[in-house]
């Protein structure tokens, strides 16, 4: 039923939130919720859907939630705040919002590993299934279970803080939540990915500058996000081979969000995640302006010195100042062997060299990266690349 599915997408990381923070026990508190929409697939098609959807399933998931405290006889003050707790209106209360917030840093919390925390992230804040959790994962449900559980109960035995930090605690930790979102996001954005994660990550991004208007980079991660992905309907053919931007039909790019990209950009700062969205703005015009992208990439690495930087920066200016300006750059990132064994590195050196003119090394590199990557759809577009140079 479409409706309860919206419902749980919106409601269910708000019912989570609440509970935790009145009974302290994660486990009871994703429960009661899923038993909620439980009850809304069954009773919805008969008895119609609640004028206010969210604030049903609030109400469903709090009574449970008294039910079992009630014959667990846990401490009685637990049990009189859940009581206490209001009906329908609880669901846009402004308290309902910053529990989610906590709820937000707790699961991003420095003390889980990457991989627990996007986990955590996306069960408990976005009510992903384990089961889709752990297709991503490439694992199985019952061992990304057990990965939840140890992730919940280490946040209970090292008895890490429910609350959002403030003063400099805060800018030393929105990084890290931030780059949760976006390792998230580019989950599903990733060539053989899971959309509906990238779709996810959209909306915690949305939900952390509501809650976080300040906060000019929580503006430029949302930026980015959908600047990103208002091409994905453009990016496979009819066959679903992948096309790189210059071959893609630009009419099938989402417009509105790249409206609403722009516009955030206004208040979005100069910071790390408002830089790349300045980059994919220009990937979103008419016409690539690859000098001014150039640009913003030596901006970029100035902000964010990785290896990946280095190489896109390489490429960047290989398209924007000719191909032996980028493979000098190109050289510069893999000194060291940093890129050694790195697809991408080894496709950038390619493009940039059949740029150069030589095509039997360009086919050669071509075929060495779709060698090396573990990526089907990405191994056919560099195959069919590395053809391309044997016929011209």
């Amino acid at each position: 039923m479409d409706v309860v599915a919206t419902a749980a997408r919106e409601s269910f990381g708000r019912i989570v939130a609440t509970l935790i923070k009145l009974t302290g026990d994660w486990d009871l508190a994703e429960d009661c919720a899923q038993e909620a929409l439980a009850a809304a697939l069954d009773r919805w098609p008969r008895e119609g859907v609640p004028a206010n959807p969210g604030g049903w399933l609030m109400t469903v998931a709090r009574n449970r939630a008294i039910d079992v405290l009630r014959r667990a006889t846990v401490e009685q003050r637990k049990l009189r705040e859940v009581v206490a707790l209001p009906h329908a209106e609880l669901e846009e209360a402004e308290e309902v919002e910053d529990d989610r917030l906590r709820l937000v840093f707790t699961c991003c919390h420095p003390a889980l590993s990457p991989e627990a925390r996007v986990a955590l992230t996306l069960r408990t804040v976005c009510g992903v299934p384990t089961g889709e959790i752990a297709r991503v994962f490439l694992t199985t449900e019952s061992t990304m279970t057990r990965r939840l559980t140890r992730a919940k109960t280490k946040i209970s035995t090292a008895r890490i803080p429910y609350r959002v930090p403030s003063g400099p605690a805060l800018a030393e930790r929105l990084p890290g939540v931030l780059a949760v979102v976006y390792l998230l996001f580019t989950q599903g954005y990733a060539n053989d990915g899971e959309p509906a994660f990238a779709e996810e990550a959209i909306r915690l991004a949305r939900l952390l500058r509501r809650l976080m208007p300040d906060q000019p980079e929580v503006t430029g991660l949302l930026a980015l996000c959908l600047l990103q992905h208002s091409r994905r309907r453009a990016r496979r053919d009819a066959e679903g081979n992948l096309l790189t931007i210059d071959r893609q039909d630009r009419g099938r790019w989402d417009r509105a969000a790249i409206a609403e990209g722009r516009a955030l950009l206004d208040s979005a700062g100069d910071g790390d995640y408002a830089t790349q969205a300045r980059i994919a703005v220009e990937h979103t015009r008419d016409e690539t302006d690859w000098p001014v992208i150039a640009g913003w990439y030596d901006r970029l690495v100035t902000l964010r010195p990785t290896p990946v930087v280095r190489l896109n920066r390489a490429v960047a200016h290989g398209f924007a100042y000719g191909p032996e300006a980028g493979l000098d750059l190109l050289a510069e990132a893999r000194a060291g062997g940093v890129l050694d064994g790195f697809a991408p590195a080894f496709a950038a050196e390619a493009e940039l060299t059949a740029r150069l003119g030589d095509r039997l090394r360009a086919e050669l590199l071509f075929r060495a990266a779709a060698d090396l990557t573990a990526s089907p759809a990405e191994r056919r577009a560099l195959l069919d690349r590395a053809a391309e140079m044997e016929t011209t």
